[in-house]
């Protein structure tokens, strides 16, 4: 009687189904990823509108929106106080962190800001809502992803965003000064400035990002200073800076921006917990030659960054959360960062 042998796979049959499957992977792969980006952004966008809620809670309770940092502030030996996000705690579901913040506490003194031992209980806890799902953060102390609108370039329209400080002792400024924002004192519209947008936290390891030979995506996470200043009050001193921060050699180190230490608020110390609309989404955070080397001054360059392809979210005034692309028109982008210059933005141009 014949027995009838069992067909088995030859090795050209297993190859084929092997290439198949690393096919179907390749294409499902991006899908997937994509779709994850998808619920990392949601989740940002519902924590910038959150945000933007806040700062309109406080402004229906104080008849303003809260400062990036009051000056001067009588328990510090410096003369200024911690951020406004601090102030926000309460309007953001944690006021059990606020009512444990101690106000009388000194923040710094003459030998440094690196205790605040007075306050660690808050300043080291990390608030949930305020880190963006597609931004790892790189250093281990409390972050947030967002920061507040300082204003369109310094050189021509000083603190005229819309998270400023009360006044600024160093820095006098043309166009507007430091001040109390209100939403009556945005004549440009609520709905046509930027309130809040995103900034990549700090890399743990700045110095070991150098300029064109490390990951792009590092660059978002460092500072880097530039080799001539461009710190005069025009705007051709505006587009100078611009164009300094895009010649940093190729091999420059990078230096920590301290971007995301969301309670300092240092008036001229852009990077802590503000950004400005002077170079666009995306671009390389720069300081100008002869400033300090950890953190940008207020002729420097500190945009938005973040790690959603192709732009950022950004919360205007009105509540409205928006996604600017980093292809925006420099005009329009210095418009809106704006909040009384006059300037007319189109819908498009967004």
């Amino acid at each position: 009687m014949r027995h009838r042998r069992s067909r088995g796979f030859t090795l050209i049959e297993l190859l084929v189904v092997i290439a198949i499957i690393a096919v179907l992977i390749a294409l499902l792969l991006p899908a997937v990823q994509a779709a994850r980006e998808a619920a990392r952004r949601s989740q940002c966008v519902n924590n910038l509108k959150q945000m933007g809620l806040a700062m309109l809670n406080y402004e229906s309770t104080y008849s303003c929106f809260t400062p990036s940092v009051i000056y001067p502030s009588p328990v510090d030996s410096w003369g200024w106080g911690p951020s406004g996000h601090l102030s926000l705690l309460p309007f953001l579901e944690q006021t059990n962190l606020w009512n444990a913040y101690n106000v009388g506490a000194v923040q710094c003194n003459g030998a440094g800001c690196g205790q605040y031992n007075q306050n660690t209980t808050v300043f080291n806890t990390q608030v949930g809502s305020w880190l963006c799902p597609s931004d790892a953060k790189m250093r281990q102390v409390s972050m947030s992803s967002y920061v507040g609108n300082m204003g369109g370039p310094f050189h021509i329209a000083g603190y005229s965003g819309t998270y400023v400080p009360t006044s600024s002792p160093t820095t006098p400024s043309v166009g507007r000064p430091a001040s109390i924002v209100t939403i009556a004192s945005i004549t440009d519209g609520t709905s046509n400035t930027a309130l809040w947008s995103e900034a990549a936290t700090g890399h743990s390891n700045a110095g070991g990002v150098t300029m064109g030979n490390s990951n792009p995506s590092d660059w978002k996470r460092v500072m880097f200073q530039t080799t001539s200043a461009a710190n005069a009050y025009t705007a051709a001193s505006a587009l100078q800076m611009i164009a300094n921060c895009k010649s940093i050699p190729v091999g420059t180190a990078g230096l920590s921006t301290s971007r995301g230490d969301w309670f300092y608020g240092y008036p001229v110390y852009v990077s802590y917990s503000m950004y400005n609309h002077l170079g666009s989404p995306n671009t390389y955070t720069c300081t100008n030659a002869g400033w300090n080397t950890y953190s940008v001054d207020p002729f420097g360059t500190a945009p938005p960054s973040s790690f959603h392809p192709g732009g950022v979210n950004m919360t205007m005034s009105d509540g409205s959360v928006r996604f600017i692309k980093d292809s925006i028109g420099q005009q329009a982008w210095w418009a809106i960062g704006t909040r009384a210059s006059g300037e007319v933005v189109s819908s498009d141009a967004l």
